[in-house]
C-alpha cells in the first residue's frame, strides 16, 4: 500500500508532492531498537537540504532548479521537486553536561540562549542535555524564553554523545518541518554511548538531519584526546552537511549561531527518487552540482539504502 501511495504522489506537482511526503512521514515507522538499526523513513524519496555559498562564504540565493544536478553513485538522478523559499526549521540543541564540561557549562548555557534569541516566529527548537543519560530540558517551541531547568544543570557523569544524537534524530523525525538540524555543544569525548558514532551519523543522514557541532573542549586538554574529540565533532558536521565551529566563545560564537540560523532558513531543498531501487542496505553516495563553478556546496554526502527485511 505504501508503495502505491508513493507512486501516486510522484504524479503530483512538485510542491504538492513535497508537502504530501512530509505529511506521510509523520505516520511512518521511525524507531530503531539496537545499534545495528538506523531510523529509516520508508519512502523512495531522498531529500537534500543544501547550503550554497560564494568564495567569501556568503549564502547565495536566487538559484533555479535547471542550475542543479544530482548524482547518486555517479549516476544522474531526476529532480522531482525543488524549493528555494525561506522556510521554517526544527532544531534540537544538545548540551553536554558530563564531568569533563565542568568549566564550560555556563558558556554552553549562554550559547543555547543566544540560539533561541535568533529564532523566527515559525521556527521551533528543543533543548536536551546529555551526560551518562539524555534528558529533556525544554520541548519544541518557538518561544525565545528558556526553561529555568537549564540553570540547574550541573557537570557530572560520562558522555553519551552518540546516543544523544540518535535521540535527537528520533525526535526530529516526528516533526513536519522539511529542514531539521542538531546543534551539539560538547567537548566531543564520547565514553558512554551504547551506539557507535557511525550508527548515530547514519541515522541522522537517513532522516535528512544536518548536524552543527561546537567545540567546547579545553585548550589545555591532553593533545591526543582533544584531537580525537575534535575529529568526532568534525565528522558529524562535515558528513551531514553542517558546520564545525572551532571557537566557542564571545563574538565568534554569536556570529556562528547567527550564520547557522541564517543558512537553515535559506537552504535549497531538493528531492529525487533513486534510479537504483535495490533494498540492499548499502551506502549510496550523493553529489550535488550547480552550474556555476565559483560556488561552494554543502549537503549530506549520502545515505544507506533501505534493507529488505
Amino acid at each position: 500500500m505504501r508503495c502505491r501511495i508513493v507512486n501516486f504522489m510522484l504524479r503530483l506537482s512538485p510542491n504538492l508532492l513535497l508537502y504530501s511526503f512530509i505529511l506521510c512521514c509523520l505516520f511512518l515507522p521511525i524507531f530503531a531498537q539496537n545499534d545495528d538499526e538506523v531510523i529509516n523513513i520508508e519512502s523512495s524519496i531522498v531529500i537534500l537540504n543544501a547550503t550554497i555559498s560564494d568564495s567569501r562564504g556568503k549564502t547565495v540565493a536566487g538559484l533555479k532548479q535547471p542550475q542543479f544536478k544530482i548524482f547518486e553513485d555517479r549516476k544522474e538522478q531526476k529532480i522531482e521537486f525543488f524549493e528555494a523559499a525561506e522556510t521554517p526549521f526544527a532544531a534540537v540543541i544538545l548540551l553536554d553536561t558530563s564531568g569533563s564540561m565542568e568549566k564550560h557549562i555556563s558558556m554552553a548555557r549562554s550559547a543555547a540562549i543566544n540560539f533561541l534569541d535568533g529564532l523566527r516566529p515559525n521556527d521551533v527548537a528543543a533543548i536536551y542535555n546529555f551526560d551518562s543519560k539524555i534528558s529533556l530540558v525544554q520541548d519544541f517551541s518557538n518561544s525565545r524564553d528558556i526553561s529555568e531547568r537549564i540553570f540547574d544543570l550541573k557537570a557530572d557523569g560520562y558522555t553519551a554523545l552518540n546516543d544523544a544524537i540518535y535521540k535527537a534524530t528520533q525526535e526530529l523525525a516526528k516533526r513536519p518541518e522539511k529542514r531539521k538540524a542538531i546543534i551539539v555543544l560538547s567537548d566531543g569525548a564520547d565514553n558512554k554511548s551504547g551506539r557507535s558514532a557511525d550508527n548515530a551519523l547514519k541515522t541522522a543522514l537517513g532522516s535528512g538531519v544536518t548536524i552543527y557541532t561546537v567545540d567546547m573542549s579545553s585548550v589545555t586538554a591532553n593533545a591526543t584526546e582533544r584531537m580525537q574529540s575534535l575529529g568526532a565533532l568534525k565528522n558529524f558536521a562535515e558528513k551531514s552537511g553542517g558546520i564545525f565551529v572551532a571557537t566557542p566563545g564571545g563574538v565568534a560564537m554569536r556570529e556562528a549561531f547567527k550564520d547557522i540560523i541564517e543558512e537553515l532558513s535559506v537552504q535549497y531543498t531538493l528531492g529525487y527518487q533513486p534510479s537504483n531501487t535495490k533494498k540492499d542496505g548499502r551506502w549510496r553516495s550523493i553529489e550535488l552540482r550547480v552550474a556555476r563553478p565559483d560556488l561552494n556546496i554543502r549537503t549530506r554526502e549520502g545515505y544507506n539504502a533501505p534493507k529488505e527485511k
